[in-house]
Order: C-alpha cells, then structure tokens, then sequence
C-alpha cells in the first residue's frame, strides 16, 4: 500500500487568498480589543469557537451577511502595525502547509481611509511583504483587486496604481465581490490598463454565476487567470477553451462548500476540472471564515476526490506554473514537488 505523503510537506504557490480573509480568528480578536470595536455577535462567537461561521451566499441575503461578517473583522485593521502583523502571520501559515509562493490579493481602497490614504496604504502593504519575505523566506507578492460592487471609474484608478507599483511587488490586478453584480465589460478598460503595465489578469468568475461569467473574464478581460471558474465544469466548450488556453482556475473547494455554490466537498468540480486538462492552483479564500488553510484544500482533493499522491503532486505543479514566481523560484518549487512525490 502506497505510504501516504504529508501534504503540508508538498511544495506549492497560493494564488488565491484574501488580504483580510488570511487572518488567524485570534489576531481579529486582539486587534478588536486593541481599538475598541464591537464585533457582530455571530462573528465572534465563531472566532472563538474555532468553528466558521454558517455562511450561504446563494441568495442575495446570505452574500450580505458574509460581507457584513468581512466588513467587521476588516475595521480592526487600523493601523501599519495591524498590517505588518496580518501578512506576517498569513506568511507563517502558508509556510507551515507548504507554500514557496504567495499572492495576496487587496483593494488598498478597503484600507486607505485608516492609513493615510490609497498610496500610503499600498505602500504598507507592500513594505509588509518586503519585510515578511526577509524574515520568513517565503516568496511573496501582491495582486490588487478592484470591487465589481463599485463604479468602473474607481477600478481604473486601481489599475494605474497598481502599474505604478509593479516594481515594488504588485504582479496582477483583480476583480472580486460578487460576480451577480456590475459586468465584466464594464471593467474592460481597467484590466487594459493593467495588462499594459506589465500585469497579469485574475478575474473572479464562475463561482457564484455559471459558465457565463467565466467566459465573459475571457472574452472581456482576457484572463490570464481566473478566481474561481469551478462553474465552467458545466459547459464542455468552456473547459476546453480553458484547457487549450491552459488557463488556470484558482480552485477554492472549503470556500464553495462554504458558501452553498456546492453542498459537500464531494461535489465541487475538481475531477472534472483535472480530467478535462483545466490547470487549477487550490486556494483557501478566506480561511478566517471558512476555517481551512491551504493544505487542507490538497486534502479535500485526497479524501473526497480520490486524487493519488501523483495527482496532487500535479496540482501543486500547476499552482507554480500558473503564478507569476521568477522562474527561477519555479524551478525550485517544481524541483521541491518531484522531491516529494520520490521521497
């Protein structure tokens, strides 16, 4: 019988975590404490707990409170030190499962009233990750993200800040919150802006709406890579399209349980999606409240998904390919992941 690998051993890169999302459920209790803000009732008493919060954002009602249960642990970030602490303990977590390779993704916009500003904020951030590098080894850099939920205008603003930045760690640019609301299109010239500068796109898509939304990032945004996109699973054309494109879809299966798009983790795409060539890299999402880290996303695959040893070394393989780490930082990782599977 096979022996069984451990997976927080296997080397992989992270593409899909939130900034706030990334938090350990004790930091937002401290953090609240240190300012002086009242946390909702259902939020706290999952922090403590150590169970997540029952969360389905299928309906318009379900979304509002997980936004609202988002909303409240982000006010507890107020000050440069709160940033620092954030991406140095997400750093540390990512390295405990595995991780050489991380991409934050953030809408300075969410922060910058508390710290001085868009600029200022984002320079926080990134001196952050500057600093949480050196001191963990782990390589790290950031993806800005626009919010679908606000005017087009304001994306573009975040697109030029993010070109502005690309030498100092920003490698993509985003569109996050739910994908019910504003279109694609609508951000086109915003992503333009970005792939202009150099940056990668990484729409969300297919998560809450069908195959539609996935192929609007394609057709619209022209995706390099999509957040998500487990719901092209439904359409064979798409995941063709997606496989001869080898486009990567940042799986997050804890996260889609969680939020109702599937009703167990049996039943989230990822063998259909592995089969038909679509090259996924597993995310955590928003583990503060969907309560797993990366690892845990490789052992969904395992335990509910059948997929051997050499099937999940190939999905780390994908992640690294599918991120935007020096190539030599891949060839690392990629050397890392045969390691393991001969160990």
């Amino acid at each position: 019988m096979e022996r069984v690998r451990d997976l927080s051993e296997l080397p992989k890169a992270h593409l899909h975590l939130h900034f706030t999302g990334s938090m350990r459920p004790t930091t937002v209790l401290e953090l609240a404490d240190k300012h002086g803000v009242l946390l909702p009732d259902a939020l706290t008493e999952a922090l403590t707990s150590g169970e997540p919060p029952r969360l389905r954002a299928t309906d318009e009602r379900g979304w509002f409170r997980f936004q609202r249960l988002y909303d409240a642990a982000r006010s507890c970030l107020r000050e440069p030190e709160d940033i620092q602490r954030l991406v140095r303990e997400a750093a540390e977590e990512d390295v405990r499962d595995g991780s050489g390779w991380l991409e934050i993704q953030v809408d300075p916009t969410s922060y910058a009233p508390r710290l001085g500003g868009l600029i200022p904020a984002l320079e926080i951030i990134l001196d952050a990750v500057d600093t949480t590098m050196r001191e963990t080894g782990l390589g790290m850099r950031v993806l800005v993200a626009a919010n679908r939920m606000k005017h087009p205008l304001d994306a573009r603003t975040l697109a030029r800040l993010a070109v502005r930045y690309a030498d100092r760690g920003v490698v993509g640019f985003g569109l996050s919150n739910d994908e019910r609301r504003g279109m694609a299109r609508d951000f086109d010239r915003a992503f333009a802006i970005a792939r202009e500068g150099g940056l990668l796109s990484a729409p969300h898509g297919g998560e809450l709406t069908g195959p539609s939304s996935v192929r609007d990032c394609l057709d619209d945004l022209h995706a390099s890579r999509i957040g998500h996109g487990v719901r092209a699973a439904e359409d064979p054309r798409l995941l063709k399209r997606l496989s001869d494109r080898q486009i990567t879809c940042e799986v997050c299966p804890a996260s889609n349980v969680a939020l109702g798009v599937y009703e167990k983790p049996e039943d989230v795409p990822l063998r259909t999606l592995f089969e038909s060539g679509v090259p996924m890299a597993l995310g955590a999402d928003d583990p503060l409240l969907f309560g797993s880290r990366l690892a845990a996303q490789y052992e969904i695959a395992r335990h509910h998904h059948g997929f051997t040893d050499a099937e999940l070394a190939e999905l780390a393989r994908q992640s690294v390919r599918g991120s935007a780490a020096p190539d030599g930082v891949k060839q690392k990782l990629l050397a890392g992941v045969d390691d393991w599977l001969a160990a």
